[in-house]
């Protein structure tokens, strides 16, 4: 059985000795939890996290006990608890980043009918933070805690695109060891990220995760010490037109990065 890959695993070699074993995978099993999933029986925990069974029981035991998970017997499933909704919910409203991004997605969001979204790495997927969507039918219908793949979105790539290179080629060899069918497909998409990021100030995604999907991804690296994020602006192919995505959605969200650059550092001076 494949064992999941996670941020500890690729970021946090050689320091074994200061990590807690048991937190480590206690936070993993959380992390198992997908938006979208009611609950999960230990057959999925296990596969989804690639530790043994007497583990997953020890640890899902502690987690219900603690209201991080909630545990229903006559089902034998897990969901999350009220302790871990809090947790999320606290790190959003505490973020200054979500906080002053908003005001700004919204009104992209309804000049361009599509959605936009702000996102940053859990793994080896992006995740996203914030979601402003326009008053379209037909936007994107993702919503905070959505996972995305890194190398197939455009929020993926722009993240990559700004990455330390260090960081960059852990990340690039993390991915390939996950999907070594892909690994001459992801270093080519990382490559003319980088490349196209260094040219445009923004990076395009049309078709590669959805053939219907188009996206414009831009990073932004706050200043205050907080995480690499990236904010996108997406939709299907006939409101994002490749034209439309360099003449009018790539420089639009470069200006609302910088934008959101100064909001930033006002109100931390």
């Amino acid at each position: 059985m494949r064992k999941r890959a996670t941020k500890d695993e690729t970021e946090l070699e050689g320091e074994g000795a200061q990590l807690s074993s048991s937190l480590v995978r206690g936070l993993g099993i959380l992390r198992a939890f997908r938006p979208g999933d009611a609950s999960l029986g230990n057959q999925d925990i296990i596969a989804r996290t690639g530790l043994p069974k007497a583990t997953v029981s020890r640890i899902t035991y502690t987690l219900s006990a603690l209201g991080y998970l909630l545990y229903d017997k006559d089902l034998g499933r897990y969901s999350l608890g009220p302790a871990t909704v809090a947790l999320g919910y606290s790190a959003l409203s505490s973020s200054a980043v979500v906080h002053l991004a908003r005001p700004l997605m919204q009104p992209l969001a309804d000049l361009t009918g599509a959605a936009v979204a702000l996102g940053t790495r859990d793994s080896l997927n992006m995740v996203y933070l914030a979601n402003c969507r326009s008053e379209s039918l037909v936007t994107l219908r993702l919503n905070p805690g959505s996972y995305l793949p890194i190398w197939k979105t455009s929020m993926g790539l722009a993240y990559v695109a700004a990455l330390p290179p260090e960081q960059r080629a852990s990340l690039l060899s993390a991915l390939q060891e996950a999907e070594p069918e892909s690994a001459k497909k992801i270093e080519a998409a990382f490559t003319d990220a980088i490349a196209q990021y260094a040219r445009l100030g923004y990076v395009t995604s049309f078709g590669a995760w959805h053939s219907y999907i188009h996206a414009v991804g831009v990073p932004f690296q706050p200043r205050d010490g907080s995480p690499l994020v990236a904010i996108t602006c997406g939709g299907i192919g006939e409101i994002i037109t490749e034209d439309r995505a360099h003449g009018e959605i790539g420089p639009a969200l470069v200006a609302m990065v910088e934008a959101l650059g100064r909001e930033l550092e006002g109100n931390t001076a």
